[in-house]
């Protein structure tokens, strides 16, 4: 009795030979249904499909549900988790110490908008080369759900308590801070979040992405703004995200006629469908007022709303040299006995 030989299924990798099992992490000890794993596997997947190396990559964190996350996506690449609210000091440290590297943060609405608010304005205004994203749910999901700084005014926490303070909305503060990359996204839409993460892949600078998180535990019932419910009825996107990387050969249907082209730094291009006509992803002050506009509304508006990637990054402005500066010897960055007898002499 003869038999056909079985062919071995190819295993199917990406442009640098990795397989998608390469850019996984741990089991997640978060909730079921969470939202944070849903971003997680996106970010596997964007860092997967764009040839990423994984041990190339920084991944920072804060304190928080939220900060947790590193440890669910890609293992094989360096973490720091640190104290609540420092990420952005310690990530621009390190990105100082070896710009050759990509760093990825992720935080939390509370982490970022209420302690860590000082260091977050200032991430933003020197344009540090990192994507930063904030999963957020509104709420305090360590510490029994208490109402974090982007809780919508008259939102309700399960206990029936109801928020009476205005909400700060960060995406409009990233712009006017500085970031050159800004945008929204549900974490349940994976196809606009996986593209949004693709393109921000591609651009030198900071890119913040607040990613509507909803934390089911404390902040999935009727009356919260930040439920899955909330989100699905409520959603607009302000324009149909398509990013074509500059090493693959993607076709991308679209309307040429309410298309805004945006080249990135690495050659790529990012196409944004606009739904506005007048509306511009270039135009920082149009997307401010856009963003204000919306939030009297009472609606959520996702999708890009500012890029800008003419304005240098953080590296850039401090005219660093190419070697990371941790690879330096001493004798190239600490000045010699001679360099400050002649200095101490001058002062004399």
């Amino acid at each position: 009795m003869s038999t056909t030989p079985v062919t071995p299924k190819a295993i199917k990798t990406n442009r640098i030979g990795l397989q998608i099992l390469d850019y996984r992490g741990g089991k997640t000890t978060l909730c079921a249904g969470c939202g944070h794993n849903s971003i997680s596997e996106r970010i596997t997947e964007a860092f997967y499909e764009m040839g990423i190396q994984p041990e190339r990559v920084m991944k920072m964190s804060g304190i928080g549900c939220s900060s947790k996350s590193p440890a669910y996506f890609m293992s094989r690449s360096f973490s720091f988790n640190s104290v609540h609210g420092r990420m952005p000091s310690v990530a621009t440290g390190a990105l100082l110490a070896n710009k050759t590297m990509r760093s990825i943060g992720v935080s939390g609405d509370g982490d970022t908008a209420s302690i860590g608010m000082g260091q977050f304005v200032h991430l933003m205004r020197r344009n540090v080369p990192m994507i930063y994203i904030i999963e957020d749910n509104g709420v305090y999901g360590l510490t029994k759900g208490q109402f974090s700084a982007t809780a919508d005014m008259g939102s309700k926490l399960k206990t029936g308590v109801v928020n009476d303070l205005p909400a700060i909305d960060i995406c409009a503060l990233a712009i006017q801070m500085g970031a050159t990359f800004v945008g929204r996204s549900f974490s349940g839409d994976k196809k606009q979040l996986s593209t949004m993460l693709k393109a921000a892949l591609s651009h030198q600078g900071t890119v913040l992405l607040d990613v509507i998180s909803p934390c089911v535990t404390f902040n999935d019932h009727e009356g919260s703004t930040k439920s899955y419910k909330y989100m699905q009825e409520h959603e607009e996107a302000v324009s149909e995200v398509g990013f074509v990387p500059y090493f693959d050969d993607i076709a991308v249907e679209y309307d040429a006629s309410t298309t805004v082209d945006v080249q990135l730094h690495d050659g790529s291009h990012m196409r944004l469908r606009k739904i506005h006509d007048d509306y511009n992803p270039t135009d920082r002050a149009n997307a401010v007022k856009m963003l204000m506009d919306v939030h009297e509304k009472g609606e959520v508006l996702t999708g890009v709303f500012y890029v800008d990637t003419q304005k240098p990054d953080f590296t850039t402005l401090l005219n660093m040299v190419d070697e990371p500066l941790a690879t330096l010897p001493q004798e190239r960055t600490r000045p010699g006995r001679e360099v400050l007898t002649a200095i101490m002499e001058a002062h004399l």
